[in-house]
């Protein structure tokens, strides 16, 4: 590889890291040598939950989605520096998800631990007089849901469209495992199953003034450096255009078939990219833990 594509790849896997988990240190993703962590290398949350420009996607459309639901809005509302702190907030989120997924299992357990504990404390009462409780376990099954869905339809449209559905319904029962350690109960785990619960939880979910200014602050999510913010942009894009027709219907999102297909086109190039350029990664680091990946 030359110099200057040496210097760009990394210049360009600096960008990415800065705004992952990774960014706030803490867990040693290369340590202890053969630890599998909860799911090990094997298992399809790893493939899924190894893309990180998939993920990204994904992140930003179970955000939205998650934000429909009076009182998964109210605790972030209330409780979160989201607002005022989104660069962190993506952090802190990508760290509990690429720690549960890739960490040691020591990690990996510290992490859902130190979330319950959160948890206790986030209380209080919604914009329509109802209590809430982050620790409810149904409240725990819908944010937990609406990740899982998202983080799977960003893999099939920009990672892997050939995933059978048995891989599918593979993941939601891997993946339940982290919202079970949380405290969420009877966890949706098939593709049928989500399908279903989604649409029975569609009367519960509201499009409010907040709801509203979550998507403005996303629109408007600030990036790591100039740069880095039309590529930042095109994945929050990406993000929106994942929503199922009925939630970005009730958001007031209107896409049309050319936007869509420039999004696509877009979000797909730049995927290429940051894949080319991402060396050390969660999923690199736990793959040269487990001795599947040279340095």
């Amino acid at each position: 590889m030359s110099d200057f594509r040496q210097l760009l790849r990394k210049r360009i896997e600096r960008q990415v890291l800065s705004i992952s988990g990774l960014a706030l240190g803490g867990i040693d993703f290369e340590n202890p040598a053969g630890d599998p962590g909860l799911f090990g290398p094997e298992s399809v949350t790893w493939r899924i939950h190894g893309d990180f420009s998939s993920m990204l996607c994904g992140g930003v459309s179970a955000l939205l989605l998650q934000m429909l639901h009076p009182l998964a809005l109210a605790g972030v509302w209330d409780h979160s520096s989201f607002r005022e702190d989104m660069l962190g907030r993506l952090r802190r989120t990508s760290q509990f998800i690429s720690g549960t997924t890739f960490a040691p299992t020591r990690d990996a357990t510290a992490l859902i631990e130190k979330v319950k504990s959160i948890h206790l404390h986030v209380t209080g009462t919604d914009a329509y007089g109802t209590p809430y409780a982050a620790s409810d376990p149904d409240l725990l099954v819908w944010v937990h849901v609406a990740e899982a869905y998202s983080f799977l339809q960003s893999h099939l449209l920009y990672r892997n469209p050939s995933l059978s559905l048995a891989e599918q319904d593979r993941y939601y029962q891997e993946f339940a495992r982290v919202a079970e350690s949380l405290g969420a109960l009877n966890v949706p785990d098939s593709v049928a199953a989500v399908e279903a619960y989604l649409q029975a939880m569609r009367p519960q979910l509201r499009c409010d003034e907040r709801t509203r200014e979550v998507v403005r602050l996303l629109r408007n999510a600030p990036a790591p450096s100039r740069l880095a913010k039309p590529v930042g942009s095109l994945m929050i894009q990406a993000g929106i255009e994942l929503l199922p027709g009925w939630a970005a219907e009730q958001l007031g999102i209107s896409l049309s078939p050319v936007k869509r297909k420039t999004i696509r086109f877009g979000t797909r190039r730049i995927a290429g990219i940051l894949r080319w350029a991402v060396r050390n990664g969660s999923w690199h680091r736990a793959m040269r833990r487990m001795g599947r990946l040279s340095s």
